[in-house]
């Protein structure tokens, strides 16, 4: 059964696999504006306590499912 996916939302899980001190603590998915997204997290310290550092990378490319509405071209679409 396929859950609903709510736009600007995600879910972070703690990253097994942490291979480096610079790799992310948490890893996960967010929907931004219709759109997927990986999500990562760090733990830091910093001068007023704990926090959470995010960063989001648009899912595209080869080893990616193409978000929804992404173009699809065929080769009658060209010039050349």
């Amino acid at each position: 059964m396929n859950k609903p996916v709510y736009d600007n939302s995600g879910i972070l899980f703690v990253n097994e696999q942490k291979e480096q001190p610079n790799h992310a603590d948490f890893k996960g998915n967010a929907t931004i504006n219709g759109e997927a997204y990986f999500m990562d997290a760090w733990k830091r310290r910093g001068e007023k306590g704990t926090f959470l550092s995010f960063s989001f990378k648009k899912k595209t490319g080869k080893y990616n499912k193409e978000p929804a509405g992404a173009p699809k071209f065929d080769d009658d679409d060209f010039p050349f």
